[in-house]
């Protein structure tokens, strides 16, 4: 943890009559700042499972991601790049399915656009983060989200960056997918976002 996160941490401690009464904060702080609280791969990749996003194909995603990095859920392929994990609710049904990329989220991705994405970060290259298109609903950064409930008011603005690469390069900041994921008339794919 880096100094100015210890600082920050001891200024929530302060504001709680025991230090224990902390702790939820802190965690927030922590996946703010430093992505996750436990060991995972330069990219954790979530998969939502929740029903919106399971009626919308998250378990073929899950299932194909873990199939192409040969790994059961929760684990982290050979050079250590990438985990895959399914989280309860990523809090963007709008985006269903949701993919989450250590704290951004990529909505509404087919197969074929997760598997691109989870190729992207094999190479230490991440995409920006897709929304549902006009009218989303979603939070874009939830290292944003985390950071504001922390309870240290608006975040950095660099904050979601440092979250989403970690010590990546960014890539070429091309969107994942170049064409909608069922052709023209498949609704799925949020329109001109991917």
């Amino acid at each position: 943890m880096s100094e100015e996160t210890l600082a920050r941490a001891e200024a929530l401690i302060g504001r709680y009559p025991e230090r224990r009464s902390a702790l939820l904060p802190l965690l927030y702080l922590v996946q703010a700042a430093d992505g996750y609280v436990r060991p995972v791969g330069r990219y954790l990749v979530s998969v939502c499972r929740t029903l919106p996003c399971q009626l919308r194909g998250s378990r073929e995603l899950s299932e194909a991601l873990c199939k192409r990095l040969d790994v059961p859920l929760g684990g982290t392929d050979a050079t250590g790049m990438v985990t895959v994990e399914e989280v309860e609710c990523l809090a963007a049904c709008d985006g269903a399915p949701v993919v989450q990329v250590n704290t951004e989220n990529y909505e509404r991705l087919s197969e074929e656009q997760a598997l691109e994405l989870v190729e992207r970060l094999l190479h230490d290259e991440v995409p920006p983060p897709t929304l549902a298109g006009d009218g989303a609903v979603t939070e874009p950064s939830t290292a944003a989200l985390h950071w504001r409930l922390s309870g240290l008011g608006e975040p950095p603005a660099d904050l979601a960056e440092r979250a989403a690469t970690g010590a990546g390069s960014g890539g070429d900041g091309d969107r994942i997918g170049s064409a909608p994921a069922g052709g023209a008339g498949d609704d799925r794919t949020g329109g001109e976002r991917l």
